[in-house]
Order: C-alpha cells, then sequence, then structure tokens
C-alpha cells in the first residue's frame, strides 16, 4: 500500500522512479564530486558544491526558430555595431577579470592553507566576523573558558578549576556529560589491558565512582518505587560499568560542583550554543566567546529527541513560542587574558573560526599510514548513532503503534536490510543482545550466560542496527559548505539536518524491528519514551547522536612533520611509531575500532576498511601536548575528539577515557598556564617547560606516561 501511494505521489509529479533509479543518480553524482577532487585542509568551495535546486538552476537554452520575423531581423541590424564593439572590448575585459580572479584564487589558496576562507565576511585578523551579534545582556568574566560540556569538557573545565582558575562552561544540551549521558553511551568502553594494569588517573576513578553512587528513579512499570544507587542495578557485558544515562548526567554535576570552591566565579550552563567568537586585530588571540541561552518558557518543557528539527531552534539567536533566548559573551576579567577550550564533539569552534583541521579519511599520501586508502574522502567520518532504551516491561503499549507512523526518507526495506544481530542471542544463551549494553538489572544477573529479568532495561547502541554512516548526505560540513549556508556569519551547528534526520529515522526503524522481530515469549519488550523515560525525550531517542568523529586539528610543526597528526604507526603493533613521552600529557588504550561509511547505492567510500584491529594490535598511546594545540590561534586547546590525530588513529582516541584524558590534559594546562600569564600553550614545549607541567599534572593524580 505504502509502495503504491509513493508512486502515486510521483505519478503526479510527472516523474515515476524506482529505489534503484534514485540510488544511481546519487551514485553518479557522488562519483563526479569525486571526480573534481577535493582539498582537505578546507577544501575550496568548488571542490564540494552543493546541488542547485531546480527551481535554481539556469533555464535551458531553446532552439533557434526557424522563421524569423522581418521586424526581428531590423532589430537585430540596429543592434549589430553594439555587438562588434562588445567583441572588440570583450577580450580586454576578461583579461581584467581573469587577472583578479586569479589573484583571488592564490589568496583563497593561501588563507585554505593556514585555515582561514576566503569568502566569508572577515574581521581584522582574517577571522569570521558575526553578522548580526545582538547585544550580549550578560557578560561572563572567565580565565578558562570551555566550549561544551562533552566528557571531555567536563573534565577540562574540573582541571581548570582545581586550579584555581575562574572556569565558564557552555553546553548545547539540557545535560552536562555527552557520551555518558546526553548522547546516551552510558555503557563504560574501557580495554582489556587498561583494566588490567590500572591505567586510569585519579580523577576518572573517581568519576565512576560517582556515577554509581547516583540515585536512579525508575519508571512506574519496573515494581521499584523507591531511588537506588546507579551502581545497583550494574550489570552488563561490553564493560565494567554500564548505568541510567541521568546517573552520568549527575555525576558530571557533582564532579565539577566539588572543585567550584577552589575557583570563586566559575560557573557552567547547559541550553547555551555555541555562536563564535572575538578575535584580537592579529587574528591569532580569542578575545571573547559568544553564545545563546534557551530558556524553556514552560516548566514541562521535554525535548523532542528529534536534533533535526530542534537544531535550528536551538542555535537561532532569536526567541519563540517554545524558548526565551539570551546571548552571552564570556571575556577575560580586567587586566587577564583568556585561554579557550574546544570540548564539542565536532569541533565546533575549529569549524567557526577557520583553524587547520582535516575531515573524513586520509589517503596513504598524506600522512603515509599503511591501512589508508588509495584517495581522502571528507565526508567519510566515522558512522553517528542515537541510542534509545528498552525495557522487559508489561506496558500498556509496547510502543509498535507509535513507531510504525513513521514515514522515513528512505523505505522501512531499505533500513530494514541493514539490521542483523550478527548471530547474538537476543536474550536467552551466552552474550545476549540485551544484556550488552544493559544499564538497569534489576536482579543483578550474570550478564553474559543468564537471561535479562523483568523490569531491566538496556540501552541500545548497536553497528548492524542504528549506527548510521550513509554518506547522502554526510553529517558534518565541510568549509565549502560552511561558507555557503552562511555559517562562518551565523554559526547553527555546522552539521546537516538531513543527515541527523536519516540517522534519527534509522534508529526509531531499528527499534521497530526489534519490538516486531526480536520480542519472545516470557521476554516483553517496550520501547521507553517521554519525560519520564531514561533519556527524557517525546522520541526516546538521546538528546544529541553519539559523536564518533569530527574535525580533528592539524597540530603546529612537531616530531618530524610540518603539520603535526598522530598517525596509524605511532599506535599499531609491528609498525614503526614515534616516541611521544617527552612531552605527553595523556596516555590510552584501545581497539582500532571503526564504524564505517557507506553510501546508498554501494559506490567507493575510500573508507580505512584494513585498519581495524582488535586491543591486542595496538600498542597503549601516549598524547602529546603537541595534539592539542592548534595552528593560527595562541590562546586555544582541543579538550576532546577534535585533537591532532588521523582517522585511523580516531579511533582509539574518541572512546570514554581517552575523551576524557584530554579534557583532563587540556584544562590542566590551561589552569597551569593562568599561574604562568607570561606562556602560550605553544611556548611550553618550546622554551622546556613541559617538565614543569608535567610534574603538576602528576601532583593531580594524572596519568602521563604508561
Amino acid at each position: 500500500m505504502r509502495q503504491q501511494r509513493l508512486q502515486v505521489r510521483h505519478r503526479r509529479a510527472g516523474r515515476l522512479r524506482s529505489p534503484k533509479r534514485l540510488r544511481v543518480q546519487a551514485g553518479r553524482a557522488q562519483r563526479k564530486r569525486h571526480q573534481r577532487g577535493a582539498s582537505r585542509l578546507h577544501p575550496p568551495a568548488a571542490t564540494r558544491a552543493l546541488p542547485i535546486p531546480r527551481h535554481l538552476s539556469p533555464p535551458q537554452k531553446l532552439p533557434p526558430q526557424k522563421h524569423q520575423s522581418r521586424h526581428l531581423r531590423r532589430r537585430r541590424r540596429a543592434f549589430a555595431p553594439w555587438v562588434r564593439l562588445a567583441l572588440l572590448l570583450t577580450p580586454c575585459l576578461l583579461g581584467v577579470v581573469g587577472f583578479s580572479k586569479l589573484m583571488g584564487v592564490a589568496a583563497g589558496q593561501l588563507l585554505t592553507r593556514s585555515g582561514g576562507s576566503s569568502t566569508f565576511q572577515a574581521a581584522p585578523g582574517g577571522r569570521p566576523q558575526l553578522s548580526p551579534l545582538p547585544a550580549s545582556p550578560e557578560v561572563w568574566e572567565c580565565e578558562v573558558a570551555v566550549v561544551g560540556g562533552s566528557l571531555g569538557g567536563v573534565a577540562a573545565a574540573y582541571y581548570a578549576m582545581n586550579a584555581g582558575a575562574t572556569t565558564c562552561l557552555i553546553e548545547l544540551t539540557p545535560w552536562l556529560g555527552g557520551q555518558v549521558s546526553a548522547q546516551g553511551v552510558s555503557a563504560i568502553d574501557e580495554s582489556s589491558l587498561m583494566l588490567d594494569g590500572n591505567h586510569f588517573s585519579k580523577s576518572w576513578l573517581e568519576f565512576k565512582q560517582l556515577i554509581t553512587q547516583q540515585p536512579v528513579t525508575l519508571p512506574a512499570e519496573s515494581g521499584i518505587s523507591e531511588p537506588r544507587p546507579a551502581g545497583s542495578f550494574n550489570s552488563c557485558w561490553v564493560g565494567s560499568l554500564c548505568f541510567h544515562p541521568q546517573a552520568g548526567k549527575q555525576a558530571a554535576e557533582a564532579i565539577l560542583n566539588r572543585v567550584m570552591g577552589k575557583a570563586p566565579g566559575s560557573r557552567w550552563q547547559t541550553q547555551v550554543a555555541f555562536k563564535g567568537a572575538e578575535f584580537d586585530s592579529s587574528g591569532a588571540y580569542i578575545t571573547a566567546v559568544y553564545g545563546v541561552r534557551r530558556s524553556p518558557r514552560t516548566p514541562n518543557y521535554v525535548p523532542l529527541g528529534r536534533l533535526s528539527k530542534e537544531l535550528e531552534q536551538w542555535y537561532s539567536w532569536s526567541s519563540d513560542d517554545t524558548f526565551d533566548k539570551t546571548p552571552i559573551r564570556i571575556q577575560a576579567p580586567a587586566g587577564k587574558r583568556l585561554l579557550v577550550i574546544d570540548a564539542t564533539d565536532t569541533g565546533e569552534l575549529i569549524g567557526w573560526s577557520g583553524v587547520p583541521h582535516r575531515l573524513g579519511t586520509e589517503s596513504k599520501a598524506v600522512l603515509q599510514e599503511v591501512n589508508a586508502p588509495r584517495a581522502e574522502n571528507p565526508g567519510c567520518t566515522q558512522a553517528f548513532t542515537y541510542p534509545f532504551v528498552l525495557g522487559l516491561y508489561n506496558a500498556s503499549s509496547s510502543g509498535i503503534s507509535v513507531l510504525g507512523l513513521l514515514e522515513p526518507g528512505y523505505s522501512h526495506e531499505e533500513h530494514q536490510r541493514r539490521y542483523d544481530l550478527e548471530g547474538f542471542p537476543m536474550f536467552q544463551g551466552k552474550r545476549s543482545f540485551f544484556n550488552y549494553r544493559r544499564i538497569v538489572s534489576t536482579r543483578r544477573s550474570d550478564a553474559f550466560h543468564q537471561p535479562p529479568a523483568p523490569g531491566d532495561l538496556t540501552i541500545v547502541n548497536w553497528n548492524r542496527g542504528n549506527d548510521w554512516g550513509v554518506m547522502n548526505p554526510p553529517l558534518i560540513f565541510t568549509d565549502a559548505e560552511l561558507q555557503k549556508t552562511g555559517q562562518h556569519q551565523n554559526w547553527m551547528g555546522g552539521l546537516s539536518p538531513i543527515a541527523l534526520r536519516h540517522g534519527e529515522e534509522n534508529a526509531l526503524l531499528f527499534a521497530l524491528w526489534l519490538l516486531e522481530n526480536q520480542t519472545e515469549p516470557g521476554f516483553p519488550l517496550a520501547y521507553l519514551r517521554g519525560a519520564d523515560s531514561p533519556l527524557a525525550t517525546q522520541s526516546g531517542l538521546s538528546l544529541y547522536p553519539y559523536i564518533r568523529e569530527g574535525r580533528r586539528i592539524v597540530g603546529r610543526a612537531a616530531y618530524g612533520q610540518e603539520g603535526f597528526m598522530m598517525r596509524e604507526g605511532d599506535v599499531r603493533k609491528g609498525q614503526e611509531g614515534r616516541n611521544f613521552r617527552a612531552t605527553s600529557v595523556a596516555v590510552t588504550h584501545y581497539a582500532l575500532d571503526i564504524h564505517g561509511c557507506s553510501y546508498r547505492n554501494g559506490e567507493e567510500t575510500n573508507e580505512a576498511n584494513s585498519a581495524p584491529t582488535q586491543e591486542d594490535g595496538v600498542r597503549p598511546a601516549e598524547i602529546p601536548l603537541e595534539a592539542l594545540i592548534p595552528q593560527g590561534v595562541d590562546n586555544l586547546l582541543v579538550g576532546g575528539k577534535a585533537i591532532a590525530v588521523s582517522h585511523i588513529v580516531n579511533a582509539m582516541t574518541r572512546i570514554h577515557y581517552s575523551e576524557w584524558s584530554i579534557g583532563a590534559a587540556a584544562g590542566a594546562t590551561a589552569g597551569w598556564l593562568v599561574q604562568n600569564p607570561g606562556l602560550a600553550p605553544a611556548d611550553i614545549v618550546a622554551q622546556n617547560r613541559i617538565g614543569d607541567l608535567k610534574a603538576r599534572m602528576a601532583q593531580q593524580g594524572m596519568r602521563t606516561e604508561w
């Protein structure tokens, strides 16, 4: 029936298209883009041109009329002298225009290599300029500004405040914590090597302990009415700690509150979107950070859980029926300097400001990585995921009736072809799907062998399920797309709403597939959504997708590279790597776990398909300070996934403890620099002060060496 409705709709539009034809057309367009090539350091607009909507396409040329009127021939003869004059002047004009264009291209290439942009409205120093820029009724004065309350952002703010630096943190979503809360990845991924040797920092162990202590209230259907500590429900087999996502939110708040007294005047605020920054005249120093806070007009506001629909509303300067908006300016106190940390999962400040970075896969020629693809692909970032929660509840509604109403952009059948439990049993047997990321075990049963019990909850994050890596279109805007959409003047998140929508629909349809196909007698599945559900959204999806990979900076000259980046050989066993111990500020270890990209029509993705390997194929990684310091901006550090690593290395540095350690290193460095006002981040190694910084980190219980 649905297929018939679609055919009728296409017939009315005068074009009957099959899904196969649509995929072929998409493939042709994508191949043309690849044939044009793509620069990776801020590709120029020509390399990733957006398709022109049909109603804006240039008019087609019509064939000349065979018979023309005498009046028309007279008019053409009258215009002939002007035509001849135009023909004489055209070569001269083309020469002038061509020279101007050549100079413009050359300037654009220089700006592209240095991280700027040749097309956005630039402030002095070549940086973007916000336009319009509303007056800021709120001005926050801080020594350290952390953009993004991700897991790395929380760690950064914690260590900066612990050093006594007045710190301000802003977070887009209603919850702090990123992966462990708003993104719904409340199941900690840690390698066996890390766990067996307890190679963790003191603060990470403290944070995990805080998570287990947070009180959790379960839905009424669980049969448990009183709140209980999150740790009392912990029993999963993906890792050592799985928990209710609201426990992650509460723990993030609690750990910041523990140190706020050490840094009077510090503050953090959720539901604040990053909007841009202000630079000095050189373009090398951030003097202010701008955000916009949204305050729900009603106390019973519940987020949609559909970021594709909320993105514009969350980032807009303007108030609307749902939110009051307040512009915020974050600046240094009088007589002091500002240090800024980008801890967003996609590198928002980096993308907005034109800092040199990479996006997607690198080719072998870029970093000489053994398992890199032959060609680059800026659209091929790791798949993103919208987690959701299923419960073993005899609920009045399982959720099938609501989920079944969804009309996705791609057909149900196309989505369902992706779904597969990959041989794992749903409930009963060794390592069941349900127990994989079970966040509530009412009986604390053995996750590896025993089935779940009534009232148990699992959070779903499954590769052959709600992962979405289909690049039709890619999720993260390139610089060309940022320019095309005007986001250098008015930042709106730098993400594709279309890609977000496809990812949301894929997750919702996977939930429907599980409810319709995987329910067994004695194991009644229910899809949880609404204000009282674990993710507290109307849709039941996470507030923000789990972002595995975003923009990644290119560092300054270090370790034999003009633009430093950690590469595959630095972490993979059997390959020659570099020793970063002299300047290392964080350590981590995990498998090279790549959740790859794809196209709908199956064309070549240029993914690093041969790179993934298990933990035993990876060396412990020591992350040098140089990986946190971008080019061109002297008071900026990276405190999350956007550090200077390749696409392949990101597969290890994206996980929970890696992100925490990177954020901690950025925050501790910023706090130490506040106490040493004559130094910039890049001066620490250059002036041989790295030993002093590492000693201070060791005093705070941080692990900087394996």
